[in-house]
């Protein structure tokens, strides 16, 4: 009949064997495949909005949009410096090869001519154009950290998809009111 301690040493060298036990000093720490698919999909998502919201500085006429913007591109501009330590920590590239992520949907991005367009805009023209290509933007980054959150394995990856859903979610809201008003 075997003994507790006799099934725990069982269990203990077949982790061993198994190469389950623990992690070689000098292996590089990889990230779960679909964290590093929403990293890698996310970072230039987020740069594309802080360079969108960037704009607003000296373009847009309301003020709390201004405001609304400078917050966006602080917290894009955060998010993203986190976003490159993991995926550099894990050595894992920052973007991946073109049409990599298709079978997932694909990069959501906003179109680069409308990015164009924004910036040729000043004033009320330029609040109301902002606002709907952000609410669209955002909304893009709410479904993926959705999609993070339900798939993911990494638990600071699904807490900042989390904070990403939350915060858009919020974003939209006051932008939808923006309009409302405009």
């Amino acid at each position: 009949m075997a003994t507790p301690l006799m099934r725990f040493l069982v269990l203990a060298l077949a982790f061993v064997v198994s190469g389950c036990a623990t992690t070689q000093p000098d292996a590089v720490l990889r990230g779960d495949p679909l964290d590093v698919m929403f990293l890698q999909m996310m970072l230039p998502h987020h740069q594309q909005g802080v360079e969108m919201v960037a704009l607003a500085e000296d373009r847009a006429q309301n003020e709390e949009l201004r405001m609304l913007a400078a917050a966006i591109e602080q917290t894009q501009a955060t998010e993203a410096g986190t976003m490159r330590d993991w995926l550099t920590s894990w050595g894992e590239p920052l973007t991946a090869p073109p049409d990599s992520h298709s079978g997932h949907g694909g990069m959501r991005q906003s179109d680069p001519e409308e990015v164009a367009r924004l910036s040729a805009l000043r004033g009320p023209e330029f609040d109301k154009r902002l606002l709907n290509v952000m609410i669209a933007h955002q909304d893009d980054a709410v479904q993926m950290a959705r999609w993070e959150t339900g798939s993911g394995a990494d638990r600071e990856v699904k807490n900042l998809a989390d904070r990403i859903d939350k915060s858009r979610t919020a974003q939209i809201g006051m932008m939808k009111k923006f309009l409302d008003r405009a």
